[in-house]
């Protein structure tokens, strides 16, 4: 039993990682080394993220409220993975792919590193505990979650830096998803900690946000590649 809910909660993680390249044009464009290379910026710019976080930031303790200025410099170093996705997005060199399959491929595989930095240890080490809990599924869900919101990023950023000619109306609204993406973290933090929500709302929390910020990604994405 122990074995089947760590199984299952492997999948829920990892699983849509891999559906998503199965079932998408990335698959056909052989773009794997594109993420590969995504996943190594990735596992860079968490390293260095773990030095300013140990150097500029107090350990929490669990008691702790929400604190502003420890939220803030969180936010200021969570602007290193949009500088991270900017070198991977527009310094690495990449196969003939269009700009289209050049952000999901990097969106694909800077979250599949997240999930297995993240998750893969605690899955490992928890769901195989002999008694059973909803955390690892939740733990999945948010997965999920971040997968979408990552690849939502990815494809704003290829508009930011990539895209040349795109409409002056939506720079503003591209700009504005993009910081409100960067900052969800933050926001999240905020609901559990000073909220109070409990990890089921704030996962049903996360995954309406990621639904919604595809929706608008898209349309700004489909809007940008129309002719002007």
């Amino acid at each position: 039993m122990t074995v089947f809910h760590f199984l299952n909660c492997a999948v829920l993680t990892f699983g849509p990682h891999v559906v998503y390249y199965s079932a998408t044009p990335l698959s056909e464009y052989d773009t794997i080394g594109t993420s590969v290379k995504a996943a190594v910026v990735y596992l860079g710019a968490a390293l260095v993220k773990l030095v300013c976080l140990a150097t500029f930031l107090k350990v929490p303790d669990v008691n702790d409220s929400f604190d502003p200025y420890q939220e803030l410099m969180k936010i200021l170093i969570g602007f290193i993975d949009v500088a991270g996705l900017y070198f991977a997005l527009t310094q690495l060199t990449h196969r003939n792919i269009s700009q289209n399959h050049k952000f999901q491929a990097v969106g694909l595989g800077w979250a599949f590193a997240d999930s297995v930095l993240h998750r893969l240890a605690p899955l490992w080490i928890g769901a195989r505990g002999l008694e059973f809990t909803w955390e690892y599924i939740f733990q999945g869900l948010e997965a999920n979650a971040n997968l979408v919101m990552t690849l939502s990023l990815a494809a704003l950023g290829s508009l930011m830096w990539l895209r040349k000619n795109k409409p002056r109306t939506l720079i503003p609204i591209i700009y504005a998803c993009a910081l409100l993406l960067a900052t969800m973290p933050s926001i999240t933090s905020y609901l559990r900690r000073s909220l109070e929500w409990q990890t089921p709302k704030v996962v049903g929390f996360e995954l309406f946000s990621s639904l919604v910020m595809a929706f608008i990604s898209w349309q700004l994405f489909s809007a940008c590649q129309r002719p002007m």
